[in-house]
């Protein structure tokens, strides 16, 4: 969906191939190119549709809660120099992250096409909850695929899943993380494109996934925008946001594209460098082809995906999302890395400092936005981070490993 506000940019991509530059594509079985092209169609002419389009808001603002605020982190920025650190609030969007954005927007196209069930895959569970309510809402039955160890590691997201009603399906092969769930929902769905929707939960897959995801996330992007010029009277300096498959990024992004800011994606770089210990897949992975697209991928000699590893479950993905892969060979976009651990103390410290604990994925970015102002305390600058999500579905997992936070601080 393609406001008159939207960017030039943004209209100039994907091509009508799906490509952005060259990333991206229709890479899939025979059996799959029918449906992704009545997918592609449908979305063309909902997208342009005055009743789609209105009811969508409606639903954003009477039912997710839109807009969300930006929020100046005043304290956290005093204790770490002169940069000021601004959240776009996405933890306060319904179901607590920026998932809905997107899953509201495909749960209303498969209500326009007359499907009976959403299908999709998750990762730290939060696609899930969100396309769970999306169901729920619109009255579809809904299967989402998880990796066994997401499983048990976002308990709580798995169980609001089920209280949805939504049946969650384990991906018991491979690492049985976010690509093997990928993997099986893909697979579920070859068997019955006809009553069934495939969901995907980023800015990845087959064209028209990216460009759709991107439309329904734009929505952050644009509000963050109005928001910091009212707060502030100018556009930020540096704007920031952790990069999975990359939904959440490209949201924000879209606001700010034409704008002369920097724009920084952080990806993770988990235990290091070693392949099998982290996601970073812009700073080490080649061109590849997985689930369907081109993109950046982290692979080995045969071009097969290879192990990866964050502490954020949203962010351990070997691939990246096309349009992420153009705008790191055009420059427009850095992409950078956090760790683990500097993802634990944000999450830590953030917490401490402003009473807001952030999703894992989201401590990413707020990390980087951290040592941004460490590296010049005495440089006055405008840093706004996309906090994509609230950490309830982490806090059980990091009292367990880090304990409460005691030993971070500042």
């Amino acid at each position: 969906m393609l406001p008159s506000s939207t960017p030039q940019s943004l209209h100039q991509s994907p091509d009508s191939a799906g490509f952005f530059g060259a990333y991206g594509g229709v890479f899939v079985p025979p059996g799959l190119e029918g449906p992704l092209a009545e997918i592609r169609q449908a979305y063309e002419i909902v997208s342009r549709s005055h009743d789609f389009i209105e009811e969508l808001r409606r639903i954003r603002r009477h039912f997710q809660g839109r807009p969300t605020p930006v929020y100046h982190a005043a304290r956290l920025s005093k204790k770490l120099g002169m940069t000021q650190i601004y959240l776009k609030r996405e933890d306060l969007n319904h179901t607590g992250a920026h998932k809905l954005n997107h899953c509201m927007g495909e749960g209303l196209l498969a209500r326009y096409m007359g499907k009976k069930k959403l299908i999709a895959e998750t990762g730290a569970g939060q696609h899930g909850v969100a396309l769970a309510t999306a169901a729920a809402y619109f009255g579809l039955e809904c299967d989402i695929y998880m990796g066994e160890v997401d499983i048990a590691k976002q308990a709580p997201n798995v169980a609001r899943m089920k209280i949805l009603g939504a049946r969650v399906i384990p991906a018991t092969h491979g690492l049985r993380t976010l690509k093997e769930a990928v993997d099986t929902a893909l697979m579920a769905y070859m068997q019955d494109p006809v009553d069934q929707i495939y969901c995907i939960g980023s800015v990845v897959g087959p064209h028209p996934f990216p460009m759709m995801v991107r439309d329904f996330q734009q929505v952050v992007g644009m509000e963050a925008r109005e928001q910091i010029i009212e707060m502030t009277g100018n556009l930020p300096d540096i704007v920031t946001a952790c990069v999975g498959g990359g939904s959440n990024a490209i949201g924000l992004f879209a606001g700010f594209i034409d704008d002369p800011v920097e724009l920084h994606g952080v990806e993770p770089l988990g235990k290091g460098t070693m392949v099998g210990e982290h996601s970073a897949t812009m700073t080490y992975g080649r061109e590849g082809v997985i689930h369907g697209f081109r993109c950046y991928l982290l692979q080995d000699e045969k071009g097969e995906p290879s192990p990866v590893h964050s502490i954020a479950s949203g962010l351990d993905y070997p691939g990246v999302g096309p349009e992420h892969c153009h705008l790191k060979d055009t420059g427009r976009v850095q992409y950078l890395t956090a760790t683990d651990m500097e993802a634990v103390e944000a999450f830590y410290v953030l917490s401490r400092n402003e009473g807001i604990i952030p999703a894992l994925e989201s401590a990413h970015a707020v990390a980087h936005a951290m040592r941004l102002a460490r590296q010049t305390p005495g440089v006055a600058r405008t840093v706004l981070v996309n906090l994509s999500g609230r950490g309830d579905k982490d806090m059980d997992y990091m009292i367990e490993h880090h304990g409460i936070g005691d030993n971070f601080g500042i």
